[in-house]
């Protein structure tokens, strides 16, 4: 049965119509293909059988977002939570196969909660220089009478060489309010004085709490069940890639990375074995096309939460 939504929800779907148009944009592979035949595309298919279809050493940037050793139901495929020995043979059946998608000075992010970091960690340091851990605040974590509210998760940061590689710090600060602001002759130090308040251009840091999670009124939203920000994923392509790059995501999802790349010029390609995920990430490209939106970024630089804009 189909969701009876309010009509101020802004929750995307793909109606009956739009079905059939957006499958003929899905690729699948059924040979060996070239990165040229794979770019600014979405590939239907199990990524355990796609791996040794796809070339070598294509990527710039690759965005990996599994599932998390949790029991989760995605759209009629379920993931079902095992033991941590488990789970990190998991990683190991397509981790390193990743791996051989990306480029020499190329980069990689790996995501997960609490539970499953530390076999993130363990099949990164097997195959890349881990370089840093991201830790996000995730506002809407559920809450637990008996233990701490589950509100964070991470993002392995790591790469094939260590002395080249891409890090655009200038591209990913975050414009803060100034609530102490320090004068030197008058003059504001190191911040700015605007029409919306006092404001600072600070670095990132690998703590990162101004991302807000998709939720209903917004137009980012989709059903599916563990979809990332725009915001988060505009971060790490950004900071990790430059305008005409490949960025890959052998776990796409509903599109975030592709759709984000796509607004930030970068080329992209994604895996999904989902259909019906396929296809919203398919529509998602679509209207990419025509508004290059990021909520949360403006301007060149990233707004604390809860922003309009």
């Amino acid at each position: 049965m189909q969701k009876q939504r309010s009509p101020r929800n802004r929750t995307l779907t793909v109606n009956a119509d739009e079905q059939e148009l957006l499958r003929q944009q899905l690729l699948t592979l059924q040979q060996p293909v070239t990165p040229e035949q794979i770019t600014d595309r979405t590939i239907w298919g199990d990524l355990i059988q796609v791996l040794d279809l796809l070339p070598k050493q294509f990527a710039d940037l690759i965005i990996i977002d599994p599932p998390y050793n949790l029991t989760r139901d995605f759209a009629g495929t379920r993931f079902k939570q095992m033991s941590d020995a488990h789970y990190l043979k998991y990683l190991e059946t397509w981790f390193s196969r990743v791996v051989e998608c990306l480029k020499p000075g190329g980069s990689l992010y790996l995501c997960g909660d609490w539970k499953c970091t530390s076999a993130l960690q363990k099949v990164m340091q097997e195959h890349l220089t881990v370089l840093n851990r991201i830790t996000w605040q995730r506002e809407k974590g559920r809450g637990a009478a008996s233990n701490w509210k589950n509100s964070m998760e991470d993002i392995w940061f790591g790469v094939k060489n260590a002395r080249q590689y891409t890090f655009n710090v200038e591209a990913v600060k975050v414009k803060r309010k100034v609530l102490a602001p320090y004068r030197v002759e008058g003059q504001p130090k190191d911040w700015q004085e605007t029409e919306e308040g006092k404001f600072r251009l600070t670095y990132p840091s690998n703590f990162w709490d101004d991302i807000t999670v998709p939720y209903w009124s917004m137009p980012e939203n989709t059903d599916h069940p563990t979809q990332k920000p725009e915001k988060l994923i505009a971060k790490l392509i950004l900071a990790s890639s430059n305008e005409g790059d490949m960025v890959f995501d052998p776990f796409l999802g509903s599109g975030t990375t592709s759709v984000v790349a796509r607004k930030l010029n970068r080329r992209f390609c994604g895996v999904e074995m989902n259909e019906a995920y396929c296809l919203l990430a398919e529509k998602r490209l679509r209207l990419a096309a025509n508004d290059s939106s990021i909520q949360g970024y403006a301007d060149g630089v990233f707004r604390e939460r809860n922003v309009q804009k």
